[in-house]
């Protein structure tokens, strides 16, 4: 069993990676698709700010490790873990490779949850959907933490980039009007070179909310793994030099993290994301609509908040989600017709599939186990 841990450990860094060049595009194609950094500058930007982010908080880690399944009906094992991390990481690398910007997090909460039904033989109490002690304010469960999110975060990050860039839009056609020496700030030239500017501090927002939610989903997989193979007695003899795996097993079921998994999930995120993302980032920043600084500036603005507040109430939303909604809703304030909805029509789908597609992977590959053996 001791080699299915560290296969978990492995597989979860590995899934850390490819989450870091699949949803680079997210934090940066707004800010390449402007030309305010170059492809290579952005993902250097992106680096960092994930880094800090990861290092931030552990509310998302705590839902994805304690808040999904019920361990009253299905035993969390490091194999059921392990086909979680694996359908995720197949579903990932089919979108990537299709230039699709699906949700690294809800394929993993759909691997998780997939591989919970199949290791209870078919039993979907296993997953749990939502706790009927918690009010809905405190709700935890699929339906409070992932679903409800799912919808409501994208339509906010929309309604919010809406609104943003019709302020902004606002403000610079009173300041025109205005007339005098304050007229000349309106002018295309100067309020160009201003977003360009603040857009360095959007995009770095943005990487550092990317952090804030998606390096703590691989820390809560991480923990949850060495908990439940510690309480299980599978860390009791553990080598001098595997002995940082033994968890500080009363922390880490109330929610803390060990600091080497908060590290490592970091630093393995800021070098998945150093590896970039291109194709999606051709889909993000171009294909859907064309953005100026100031429509960057107002799409980074609204995600990165949507995702910071979510990290902070511990709701695992997708990056993907949010900035794509961002960038309808800039395209949207601009000009309706600027938006390319066929494009926005195939990454919707990606949204709709990924969750059941990857729960279906790890679905599968629990039965394969079963048949080997290995549950």
């Amino acid at each position: 069993m001791l080699g299915f841990v560290l296969a978990v450990v492995a597989m979860a860094l590995v899934f850390q990676y490819i989450n870091g060049f699949h949803d680079t595009a997210n934090s940066i194609a707004t800010v390449v698709a402007t030309k305010v950094l170059s492809p290579m500058q952005a993902v250097g930007l992106a680096a960092i700010t994930n880094l800090f982010g990861a290092l931030w908080g552990t509310a998302v880690a705590k839902t994805i490790s304690s808040g999904l399944i019920d361990t009253s009906v299905v035993q969390v094992t490091a194999p059921l873990l392990l086909c979680a991390l694996i359908g995720a990481i197949v579903w990932n690398l089919i979108t990537w490779a299709m230039g699709l910007p699906s949700s690294s997090s809800h394929g993993l909460i759909g691997g998780l949850c997939g591989a919970a039904v199949a290791a209870a033989h078919g039993n979907w109490s296993a997953i749990l959907w939502s706790h009927p002690a918690h009010p809905w304010f405190k709700g935890t469960g699929v339906y409070w933490k992932v679903v409800l999110p799912m919808v409501t975060s994208p339509v906010i990050g929309f309604i919010g980039a809406f609104i943003l860039l019709a302020i902004l839009y606002a403000i610079i056609v009173a300041i025109a009007r205005s007339g005098g020496p304050l007229a000349r700030l309106a002018r295309p030239r100067f309020v160009g070179a201003f977003f360009q500017k603040a857009q360095l501090a959007s995009a770095g927002f943005m990487g550092f909310a990317h952090g804030s939610n998606d390096a703590q989903k691989t820390m809560g997989i991480i923990a949850l793994a060495l908990v439940s193979a510690a309480k299980e007695g599978h860390l009791d003899a553990l080598p001098n030099w595997l002995h940082f795996l033994d968890p500080s097993a009363a922390a880490m079921d109330h929610g803390e993290i060990d600091l080497w998994i908060k590290l490592s999930g970091a630093l393995v995120m800021a070098a998945g994301t150093a590896a970039g993302g291109w194709r999606i980032i051709k889909t993000m920043g171009h294909k859907m609509v064309k953005l100026q600084p100031i429509d960057g500036f107002a799409a980074e603005t609204a995600a990165a908040t949507v995702i910071t507040v979510s990290s902070a109430l511990g709701l695992p939303v997708s990056t993907t989600h949010n900035i794509s909604g961002a960038i309808m809703g800039v395209g949207t304030a601009k000009n309706p017709r600027a938006v390319k909805w066929g494009v926005v029509e195939r990454i919707i789908w990606a949204w709709i599939l990924t969750l059941p597609a990857a729960g279906g992977v790890a679905w599968l590959l629990v039965h394969l186990f079963m048949r080997m053996g290995w549950f």
